[in-house]
Order: structure tokens, then C-alpha cells, then sequence
């Protein structure tokens, strides 16, 4: 009967007809009731809870040990999850602490739902995980029934693009041998009766999707720890946490404090969700996440939709999940409500739900299913959850304090994420770092002066929660929290019409466009809280241009930008690098175990070498450059009696690399000084046939091939000012990076632009490099080149001093794997169709899947569409005869193309060029 609570239909249109309130996002205040009706209940679908009377005033479940391995912080689904994984990795001496009882927070007001393919190789793999725990290991181990419901999964698209997203991800799920149909509306009514299919232009059907219980799941994961000698205390709140410097200077955790006692730990798991801020700042740990509500409601009984699909309608911002014999409805709204002042009474609680911004959630679901307007509404759930900056959790150890992990910030999928999250998790905790590449999550992918900054963390959270159901298109930039990081060269570019990407907080060069400025402006939250929308926004509206999965409008302006490279002459603004000094009396030692390459060459030489884990996975790649010992000349050069080292690191990873290198310092015990000048510096490349004529005008030196070989630097003076000129090359050709003194860096540049005047000289950005750098063959750290890629199986084998005898980390991994012969190496893949790929396109050796494309590009030179993937050997090892031996294919959107399979670069494979040899 909907009698009482209301009509969907009727609810929808009252809210309609009141408006919204012009409120500021950034003093919203707390909900508002609009109906007395449709919230008279509040209550979570499921037929179980772990709700209790008394609460945490009961006191502690059971006594607190005086020490543990490992101290898990959150009863939630990271949580359990986490100290589950830890106890079946071996790990048994570890304590979880919930402050009311297991899922209080967030947890339990879950949707649980669950599907499998998500835009990335590393997220479809962690979804695995789950699915795998949980619909089967833990019944296995426990005998007990999860809650696990496999109903399928059904994605809507109402557009051609949507559906070539769908079809991308149908690509990638093959290779894991994910079952998925791509259905015509006709199929999709078959399978969906009460689905309105008018508007359909295709759906991708999931037959393995399904949903999740959260009190069934995490008291499963619980005995099942406690069975292998962990310890769940509940109404157990913690107080405090308890860190010292040790004999180094190096801030540690000791111990977590609680009002029942303390328990002496090296290492806490934040896991607290949306209070997961508050316990970091207990430790002196920014945790860059916020809280707002996020709602759903749950509907009377609807005849027809049992054993129904749960439904993701991306173009209509809504989700339909199958609840038995009714659904629940819920979404992602523009105007998300802020929890400013978070609670830590708040458990087993809701919010009153606000229809006015709910109320384009059940338009949508109306839409899609009609019979939901004549639907009665049996409750209301809106709750809090904790959102990111990207819209990806927080993972890892601290930069701050060691021994301190995060598990937090999971952006409404902490269900559908845990199972894998929290075993990465555990890995991290008990080897040093995960098993898979979770850089994506890792909280070293921001950078410090950013997490800490409330205006980055609000507006970056909001952006990614309105638009968490748009289309993911490979070069889409965010227009939150723009402008937080520039270098001298910002202004001039951007008059050139220099069209930025952010990375790191940076700005910098994507291409130039030949309209005219197109500043980035201040963030508009898209014209939600009744705020003005910025006019006259031509840097979004060219951004708009890259929302394709077709060659962009500006494809001819970016080959402009190539081919002037090749032919002439172009100069990159490459500021946005980490720029590191390495020094002090175990700088050799420490230089020898940190890079894969022997770097102790001469003073003046640079060296491209790797960083590598313990796994023998590359945690990064750079140049070093070894410096003369000598007084200090900041920022070109610090001062130095003995060994010194110039780290230049790309910048969207330089914190992580920071914080690589001083955890190896610190875990080695180097005595060892790592300082950070990557703001004092700006950094220009001069790249292209006609480089050396351009910069001998401008530079003091000799640029011959004999007086300034390729791989060497020195300071020289510039337009009058001292710089570090360094012979390298990102792109193939003949060049020089200038490293410049922030206060010299436009003199400099406008040098270098009169100088290249009557060459032709003309600026260029990364769109240009990532296409002229996969032409050569240069890798992409975290594209073509991840930590859980190993420098052999990258096709670096040149960076690592294996046939010296000087120890460095990671080293017996790649013997190893030398000795055993490679299970899967990278292979260069061409086709002749001209169309772009971008990466997750699958792999077919022989019509077998062998591997995905993991970075696409079109080569301008050569005329194609390159790709780069790694292959594996089903049978055995992948040598180069597996690949002389294969005949492949690509799978891009369902489409299969004949590839052809190349071991060597495509572009000047014999290094001419770099040596400035042009035959």
C-alpha cells in the first residue's frame, strides 16, 4: 500500500514546484524536512543490522590487550576487511577498535552494491577480490551466508558515446574473462519489462553483478579473523594515538589510547570513514576527504521487478537497486549537502532526507522506470559518507608519521572496493607495499601543500561527486581548484593561448591553441546553490572538445606542435617538475642502493635511471645528474664536501618519489640530506633538428657534440643568467633542458623566443610530448610503466647495473626473474585504421587474450596509431619469439583491428637523433 507514505510521482512534483533555496555551499546548513510524509520513516532496507541498545556506553566487548602487530581503527568495511586479510596473511597479533559496534558509521546504510567493470585494469582486478570473498571464501571458511545476491548488473546509455564507454570496459573485462553483452533496447526490454526502453540507445548487461549485505559481511569477516586470532573489540572509542621521534628524528607510532586503556602498536589502520579526519589529527595526519550526505529511498513492493538486474543509469545520475520485491533509488545530484560539523554521537543514524535536491534522482528513475511514479516509498535513507578530491579512496602510509596507514575516503564504494582494498592494504602493512599498482589510491598522490588546504579538498570532492556518473573520457581536466601551482612562465603562456592541464596542483602546458587565451577560471560548483555559472568560459568550452572517443577537434594544432619538433624547432615548459638534491656522507651509498643504474659516473654526467621496490616493481624513473662537490650556488647547486645528486622527477609524481626515497633513507639508515627546490626553479626543453643553432645564441658554451655530449650538464650563463643546460631528450631529438632560477626564467625564455624567431621556433606541450615520446618508445611512469612492473619486463633492462656487482634495492627480484625467463614483457603495437585508441583495449594473441593496451597515441611521424601493452605467455615465457611468432589483434569498443607487433622503437631506433646525428 503506498497509502501513507506518498507517491513517488507526487513526491517528485511537490519538490518541483518549492525550488531550491539559494544557499552557499559553503555555509550549507543541515537538512531540511520539506514533507512530514515521505520521512516519517527512516530505516535501511536490510532485514538485519548490528544495531544494539546501550551502545558504546556499555563498555568494551572485551578487555584490551597491553600490545599489538597492528591496531585497525573502524568497524566498517575497510575495516573488517583489513584486519581479515591481516590475520589470513599471517599477521594474528592485531586488535580492530570500533568505537560503537561494527558498521555503525557508514556502513551499515550501504546500497552494497557491487559491479564489475570499472575503466581501469587495477579496479577490475580489486572487484574481483571482493566478489571473490565474498560470495564464496568466506562461506567456504566459515560456513556462514554473507548476504551475497548475484541478480546482474545492467548499464544504460542513452547516447552513442555512453555506449562506446560501455563497449570499452566489455573490452577490458574479456581479458579478465568478465561475462558481458552489449543489448539492443529490444534485448534490454526482454530482459527489463517494466524498463522504459524509448530513450535507450543500448545497455551492457552483466549477468555476475550483484549486491552485497553489510551486516552479513562484515560479522563473517570478523569470525573469520577472530577464528585466526585477531581480536574485534566494539564501543571501544579511541582517544587518542600516541607518536614519538625516534633517535633520528623520524615521527612514529607508539600507541592508541582509548578511555579503557592503551595498547602499545607500531602501526594504526585509519579506517574510521568520515571521522577518519578527526583520528588523523590525533597523529598530526591530514586526511584529505569530507563528509556530505548521500541518499537513497526504498520503495513499497512493485509487481514484476523481483530477480530484476540492479540498474546504473549514467545519464540520468541515478542507480536502481533490486531490494526483494521492491527497489531502492538513489544517485549523484549537483548539489550535494556538506556535514560540516561531523558528530562522533553519530551511529546507526540518518539525516532527514532534503527532496529539493533529491528530487532529480527520482526523476531519472522514473524515467527509466515508469511504474515508479505510482510507487509508494517505504522509507527514507540518507546518511553520510566520506568523498575525495578524485573520487578515490586514501591508501597507505602517511608521508607524516611511519606506522601510520590510511583506509579511508572510499566515496560510497568501501562495499565494492573492500575486499580488494583491504587485502592491498594488508600487504602494505606487512611487506612495505602493495602487491598491485595502487598509486591511484595511495595518498602520495597529492601533493603535501594540497591535503591540508580546505578550499581544494571542498571544491575538488564536490566536482568529483557531481560528476562521478559522467562519461570518463581519456583527456578530461577538473575545473575545481584550478591555479593552485604556477610557474614564472604561466602569465606569458597563457597569453599564447597555452590551453593548461593540472597535475600535482600544477599548471601546465597541455597545447597551444590558435584562438587566443583561454584562461582557467574560478570554480563555479557548475551553477549549483543557486551561484552564478562563469561566462564566456572558452577554456572549458575547449575542453568540451575533448569529450569524444573520436581524434579531437584540435588533432591538426597537435600535430603542428609534433612536426615543428621533428623538423624544426619547439621549446616545453617543463617547470612542474620535482627538482631534488641528494647529499651528505652516505649520498653514494644511498645513491647506489635508491637507482637501478650505476650514477656514479663523473661529475657533469646525467643519467636516466629507475627506483624500484622490493619486488623489483619500478616506483619510478628519472635522471640524475652527479654534481661537482663545492660552495653552494642555490638553487643550481647546494653546498657540498663530498657526493651530491640532482633528482629531476616528473611532477605529477614527485611527492610520491619524495616520500620513496626518504622511506629507503630512513629504513636503511643513510645519513643523508634530501631537499626539495622544485618551486625555486623553473625548467624549458629546447627540443628539435634546430635546437643547437637557436640555444648557441643565447647560451655561453660550446653545444658541439664533443665539447657538450649528449647525457652531461654544467651551469652556464644565459641571456646573462645561470643556469643548468643538461643534453637530454623526452621526445627523440636533439636537445637541452635549461633549469633556470625561478627569478630568471622569463628573461630567459624571451632569449630563447628571439633567438628561435627566424627558426620557427614555437611552444609545445605534453599533448605533443606523450605523442612524439611513445614514437620513440620512452616510457610513462604510472602508464606504460608501474610498481608493479618490473624494468625488465618495461624493456629497461639498460637501466639496471646487473652486470656490476654493486647491490641495489630489488636487484635479487630482477635476477630472479632473469634466471626463470620473462612471464610478460611490453610489446609496440601499430594498426592501419587512423583512429585513436586510448588505453584498456584488449589483446589477442592468435585469437587468445594475452593483455591490455595500457597507453595509446598517435605518432604523427610515422603516421599511426601506437600502442603500448604488456603480454603474457599463458604457456610460459613471453620471449621475443612469442611475439615474432603471433598474430594479433586489438579489441577497441567491440571492434576488432589487425596490430602488428614491434620489439624495437618505431622512431629512429639507432639514437641518431639524440646525438645530433640527422643523416
Amino acid at each position: 500500500m503506498p497509502g501513507a507514505m506518498g507517491f513517488l510521482g507526487c513526491v517528485a512534483r511537490r519538490a518541483g514546484l518549492r525550488g531550491s533555496p539559494g544557499v552557499s555551499p559553503l555555509v550549507r546548513t543541515s537538512a531540511r524536512c520539506y514533507s512530514s510524509e515521505p520521512t516519517k520513516e527512516r530505516n535501511v532496507p536490510y532485514e538485519k543490522t548490528l544495531k544494539q541498545q546501550g551502545g558504546a556506553s556499555a563498555g568494551p566487548t572485551k578487555p584490551l590487550p597491553r600490545s599489538a602487530d597492528a591496531v585497525v581503527i573502524g568497524g566498517g568495511s575497510l575495516g573488517c576487511q583489513t584486519i581479515y586479510h591481516l590475520a589470513k596473511m599471517g599477521m594474528t597479533n592485531v586488535v580492530l577498535l570500533e568505537r560503537d559496534r561494527l558498521t555503525a558509521g557508514t556502513t551499515w546504510h550501504t546500497a552494497g552494491l557491487l559491479w564489475q567493470l570499472r575503466p581501469s585494469d587495477v579496479e577490475v582486478e580489486l572487484l574481483a577480490h571482493t566478489r571473490n570473498v565474498i560470495s564464496k571464501d568466506l562461506e567456504e571458511e566459515t560456513g556462514l551466508h554473507t548476504g551475497w545476491i548475484q541478480n546482474g548488473g545492467l548499464f544504460i546509455a542513452s547516447n552513442k558515446q555512453r555506449l562506446d564507454e560501455y563497449k570499452r570496459l566489455m573490452s577490458l573485462g574479456k581479458v579478465y574473462g568478465i561475462e558481458s553483452y552489449v543489448l539492443s533496447p529490444a534485448e534490454t526490454k526482454d530482459l527489463y519489462p517494466l524498463m522504459n526502453v524509448d530513450d535507450l540507445y543500448g545497455t551492457l548487461y552483466v549477468p555476475k553483478d550483484g549486491t552485497m549485505d553489510p551486516a552479513g559481511t562484515c560479522t563473517t569477516l570478523t569470525r573469520a579473523a577472530s577464528a585466526r586470532g585477531a581480536t574485534v573489540i566494539e564501543n571501544c572509542p579511541v582517544t587518542g594515538v600516541t607518536v614519538r621521534e625516534d633517535e633520528t628524528g623520524v615521527r612514529r607510532v607508539r600507541a592508541v589510547e582509548t578511555e579503557h586503556g592503551t595498547i602499545e602498536t607500531a602501526c594504526v589502520v585509519n579506517c574510521a570513514g568520515v571521522w577518519a579526519t578527526k583520528l588523523g589529527d590525533m597523529a598530526g595526519v591530514k586526511v584529505p576527504l569530507i563528509a556530505m550526505h548521500h541518499a537513497y529511498v526504498v520503495t513499497e513492493r512493485i509487481e514484476g521487478i523481483q530477480n530484476m538486474p540492479n540498474v546504473r543509469d549514467h545519464d540520468a545520475s541515478v542507480y536502481l537497486r533490486l531490494q526483494g520485491d521492491a527497489l531502492s533509488v538513489g544517485g549523484y545530484e549537483q548539489n550535494p549537502i556538506f556535514w560540516d560539523k561531523v558528530s562522533d554521537k553519530f551511529a546507526f543514524s540518518l539525516f532527514d532526507l532534503d527532496w529539493d535536491v533529491f528530487s532529480a534522482n527520482i526523476e531519472g528513475a522514473m524515467n527509466r522506470v515508469p511504474a515508479l511514479e505510482q510507487t509508494g516509498i517505504k522509507s527514507t535513507v540518507c546518511g553520510p559518507e566520506s568523498f575525495t578530491a578524485d573520487h578515490k579512496p586514501l591508501m597507505g602510509e602517511a608521508p607524516e608519521v611511519r606506522g601510520f596507514f590510511l583506509g579511508c575516503g572510499f566515496n560510497s564504494a568501501g562495499m565494492m572496493l573492500g575486499g580488494g582494498c583491504g587485502r592491498e592494504l594488508a600487504h602494505w602493512i606487512i611487506h612495505g607495499r602493495p602487491e598491485k599498482d595502487m598509486y591511484g589510491y595511495d595518498i602520495r598522490r597529492f601533493h603535501n601543500s594540497l591535503t591540508g588546504n580546505n578550499q581544494w579538498i571542498r571544491e575538488r570532492s564536490h566536482e568529483s561527486y557531481a560528476k562521478n556518473y559522467s562519461v570518463v573520457f581519456p583527456f578530461d581536466e577538473p575545473l575545481a581548484s584550478r591555479n593552485m601551482r604556477k610557474d614564472p612562465f604561466h602569465q606569458v603562456l597563457t597569453e599564447q593561448g597555452c590551453v593548461y592541464q593540472e597535475r600535482h596542483g600544477w599548471e601546465r602546458p597541455g597545447w597551444f591553441s590558435k584562438d587566443g587565451p583561454a584562461p582557467v577560471l574560478s570554480y563555479d560548483y557548475y551553477g549549483a546553490y543557486d551561484g552564478p555559472k562563469n561566462t564566456d568560459d572558452k577554456y572549458r568550452a575547449l575542453l568540451g572538445k575533448e569529450y569524444t572517443f573520436d581524434f579531437p577537434s584540435h588533432h591538426h594544432v597537435l600535430k603542428d606542435e609534433c612536426m615543428t619538433c621533428r623538423q624544426g624547432v619547439a621549446v616545453f615548459n617543463m617547470s612542474y617538475f620535482g627538482k631534488f638534491y641528494l647529499s651528505g656522507p652516505d649520498a653514494k651509498q644511498a645513491a647506489d642502493w635508491l637507482f637501478t643504474a650505476d650514477v656514479n659516473k663523473k661529475p657533469g654526467s646525467t643519467v636516466y635511471t629507475c627506483m624500484l621496490n622490493k619486488s623489483g616493481g619500478t616506483e619510478a624513473d628519472m635522471t640524475v645528474s652527479r654534481l661537482e662537490p663545492g660552495a653552494a650556488n642555490l638553487p643550481l647547486a647546494p653546498e657540498s664536501n663530498g657526493d651530491t645528486y640532482y633528482l629531476a622527477i616528473g611532477g605529477g609524481v614527485a611527492e610520491h618519489n619524495w616520500n620513496h626515497i626518504r622511506t629507503v633513507l630512513q629504513d636503511q639508515g643513510f645519513t643523508c640530506t634530501l631537499v626539495d627546490h622544485s618551486e625555486d626553479m623553473g625548467m624549458l626543453s629546447i627540443q628539435g633538428p634546430k635546437s643547437r643553432e637557436v640555444l648557441q645564441e643565447v647560451l655561453d658554451t660550446d653545444l658541439s657534440n664533443q665539447a657538450f655530449p649528449f647525457s652531461t650538464h654544467k651551469v652556464v650563463n644565459a641571456a646573462g643568467h645561470q643556469v643548468r643546460a643538461m643534453r637530454l631528450s623526452f621526445v627523440g631529438e636533439l636537445g637541452w633542458e635549461l633549469h633556470i632560477p625561478r627569478d630568471s626564467c622569463l628573461p630567459v625564455y624571451n632569449a630563447v623566443m628571439a633567438a628561435g624567431a627566424k627558426h620557427g621556433i614555437i611552444n609545445s606541450g605534453y599533448r605533443a610530448i606523450d605523442s612524439l615520446s611513445i614514437e620513440k618508445g620512452y616510457r610513462h611512469w604510472h602508464a606504460d610503466l608501474r610498481p608493479d612492473d618490473t624494468p625488465l619486463e618495461a624493456g629497461l633492462a639498460f637501466t639496471c647495473k646487473m652486470k656490476s656487482s654493486i647491490p641495489f634495492l630489488g636487484r635479487d627480484r630482477l635476477e630472479l626473474q632473469k634466471k626463470e625467463g620473462l612471464k610478460r614483457r611490453i610489446v609496440c603495437f601499430t594498426i592501419d585504421e587512423k583512429i585513436p585508441l586510448f588505453g584498456l583495449e584488449a589483446v589477442y594473441r592468435n585469437g587468445v587474450p594475452v593483455g591490455h593496451i595500457r597507453r595509446s597515441d598517435y605518432g604523427f611521424f610515422v603516421d599511426k596509431t601506437i600502442a603500448y601493452g604488456y603480454i603474457r605467455n599463458p604457456d610460459g615465457v613471453a620471449n621475443p619469439d612469442f611475439v615474432r611468432s603471433g598474430d594479433f589483434t586489438l579489441e577497441r569498443m567491440g571492434v576488432t583491428y589487425q596490430a602488428k607487433a614491434h620489439l624495437k622503437s618505431l622512431f629512429d631506433p639507432e639514437n641518431k637523433r639524440v646525438k645530433g646525428i640527422y643523416d
